[in-house]
């Protein structure tokens, strides 16, 4: 597990093809604004963030966030205590995301 900033973190997205970015929010923070695309896995509903992440590839690359980083660095000790290798969190979570991302 690394944490990335911003600019780091979607060039590795962009380069891996099978990757997947992981928002560990809840469900009322994810649907009032979340990163396009982003798959929603719950940390601090932990029943069934453990369901969730029993269903996705271990070999695939993943990436978290949540609003400012604290959740994520929780969700992705969890991945990797289940096996999961290709594991970045994104430095400052959402609140960086919303505000230095650039549409390119």
């Amino acid at each position: 597990m690394r944490y990335l900033n911003l600019k780091e973190w979607e060039e590795a997205f962009k380069k891996d093809k099978k990757a997947v970015i992981l928002d560990v929010r809840s469900q009322e923070e994810y649907d009032l604004e979340h990163i396009p695309g982003a798959k929603l896995v719950n940390v601090q509903n932990p029943q069934k963030f453990m369901d969730e992440i029993e269903q996705l590839d271990k070999d695939h690359t993943y990436f978290v966030y949540c609003r400012t980083g604290n959740r994520s660095a929780q969700a992705c000790q969890v991945l990797d205590f289940n096996g999961f290798k290709n594991i970045f969190g994104l430095e400052g979570g959402f609140e960086r995301w919303k505000s230095e991302h650039i549409e390119n």
